[in-house]
C-alpha cells in the first residue's frame, strides 16, 4: 500500500465506516475488490446523491464516458467529453471526477479525470447493469476479453464481481434494483469461459487466461459456479507463470470450495514465502503439491510444516527442491515429518541443506508409521 497512495485513500473512504458508525458495524466487511468499490460509490451517492433528481441517470451517462475512456485508453476528459454525455460539473460530478488546471503555451482549460483508473474501470462497469436495455451482456463481455492487451482486464473482474448480491447491495438503495438477465448473463459468461480454459494450460497464454478467470470466480463470491466449474479439476498447474500474493489469496478461496484438486503444481511460480502463507490454509488438500524454485527459504518451511501436521493433510508428494533451505529449517521439518502418516515423497534436492538433507528424516523412518518411500 505504501507504494500506492491512491489505493490507501480509497481503502480509507470505503471502509472507514465500517470502523467508525455503529450501523455499519453489523454489515459485512468487504471481501473482494468489487465489493470494496462498490461502498466507496455508496459512500459518494450518500453524500452527493441529493444534489440531482436523478442518480441513476447521471451515474449512466459517467459510467458510459468512463468505458469509452478505458475502451480507448484514454483518463483525461474535456469540456467537449462532457457535453457529448450530456454532463455538467457539479458537486455530484465532483465526488466522482477531480478538477484539474491543465495550462499550455497560450491559455489555460479545467480538464477532468477519475482518482484511480480503477475508479474509472469500476464506474465503466457499473454502466453496463445500469443500462434499460439488457442487450447481450455475454457478447459484450466476449468482445472485452479478446483484447489481448489486457485493458479490460480490471473492468471485466469488476462486471462479474457486480453479479455478487453482496457488491449491489448498497448501490441498490440509490440505484434501485440490477436487470436480473443480466446478472444471470454474467454468470452464464463465466461459467462458459471457466470451462473454456480447463485443459488449456499448456502454455503460459493458457495459464494467465485461467487464472484470469479463477479472479472472476473469486469476485462473483459464487460458491456454486465455482464447485460446478473447477469443481470438475483435478489437477491445477501454473507452473512457470508469476503469482503475486493476491493470486495466491484467489487460489486459496477456489480451491478451499472444491475437494477435488488432488494435483496443485507452481514450480517456479516467485511465489516466495508471502504467498505460501495466502495459500497455507488449503495446500494441506492436495495430494501431490510441487512448490519447486519459489524461494520459499525456511520461514516458507515451517508453513509447510503446520500444514504438514494436519490431522487432515493429505499430501502424499511434496517437491521444494531450489528452494534456499538452510540447516535452520530442518528441526521444523523433521519434527512435522514424525507426526504425518500421509508423505511417501520429499524431493529437497539443489538447496542448501548439505548432509543434513541425509540426516533430516532420520527421526520419521525410524517411526514405525512412516510412509516415506522416496527421498530425493
Amino acid at each position: 500500500m505504501c507504494y500506492n497512495p491512491s489505493y490507501c485513500w480509497i481503502l480509507g473512504l470505503s471502509l472507514g465506516p465500517f470502523f467508525t458508525q455503529r450501523d455499519r458495524k453489523q454489515q459485512r466487511v468487504p471481501k473482494t475488490i468489487t465489493q470494496l468499490y462498490s461502498y466507496y460509490i455508496y459512500n459518494i451517492l450518500k453524500n452527493h446523491g441529493r444534489e440531482i433528481e436523478s442518480p441513476r441517470d447521471v451515474l449512466l451517462k459517467i459510467g458510459e464516458m468512463a468505458f469509452t475512456g478505458v475502451s480507448e485508453k484514454k483518463i483525461v476528459f474535456r469540456n467537449g467529453d462532457l457535453i457529448k454525455y450530456n454532463l455538467q460539473p457539479s458537486q455530484f460530478l465532483s465526488g466522482f471526477m477531480m478538477e484539474l488546471l491543465e495550462r499550455d503555451d497560450s491559455a489555460q482549460s479545467v480538464v477532468y479525470t477519475f482518482p484511480h483508473l480503477t475508479i474509472q474501470e469500476f464506474v465503466a462497469a457499473l454502466a453496463r447493469f445500469l443500462t434499460p436495455d439488457p442487450g447481450d451482456i455475454r457478447k459484450l463481455l466476449s468482445e472485452a476479453h479478446s483484447k489481448e492487451d489486457g485493458r479490460f482486464e480490471i473492468f471485466l473482474r469488476f462486471v462479474v464481481g457486480l453479479s455478487s448480491s453482496q457488491s449491489a447491495r448498497p448501490l441498490e438503495e440509490f440505484l434501485g434494483p440490477f436487470l436480473h438477465q443480466k446478472i444471470c448473463g454474467v454468470i452464464d459468461w463465466v461459467k462458459e469461459k471457466v470451462e473454456g480454459e480447463i485443459g488449456k494450460t499448456e502454455s503460459e497464454t493458457g495459464k494467465r487466461d485461467l487464472l484470469n478467470t479463477i479472479h472472476y470466480l473469486f469476485e462473483s463470491q459464487n460458491k456454486t459456479l465455482a464447485r460446478v466449474t473447477v469443481g470438475s479439476m483435478e489437477t491445477l498447474t501454473f507452473s512457470g507463470l508469476r503469482l503475486t500474493p493476491i493470486d495466491c489469496a484467489v487460489l486459496s478461496h477456489v480451491i478451499g470450495l472444491c475437494d477435488t484438486i488432488k494435483h496443485l503444481d507452481l514450480q517456479k511460480c516467485s511465489i516466495q514465502c508471502e504467498g505460501l502463507q495466502r495459500l497455507g490454509t488449503v495446500v494441506h488438500k492436495c495430494q501431490v503439491l510441487r512448490l519447486g524454485s519459489n524461494k520459499l527459504g525456511d520461514s516458507g518451511v515451517k508453513l509447510l510444516s503446520e500444514a504438514l501436521r494436519n490431522p487432515h493433510c493429505k499430501i502424499q508428494e511434496l517437491e521444494l527442491c531450489d528452494n534456499d533451505l538452510t540447516n535452520s529449517c530442518i528441526k521444523d521439518l523433521s519434527s512435522a515429518l514424525t507426526t504425518n502418516r500421509s508423505l511417501t515423497g520429499l524431493d529437497l534436492s539443489n538447496n542448501k541443506l548439505g548432509n543434513s538433507a541425509v540426516k533430516l528424516p532420520s527421526e520419521a523412518l525410524r517411526n514405525p508409521d512412516c510412509k516415506i518411500q522416496k527421498l530425493g
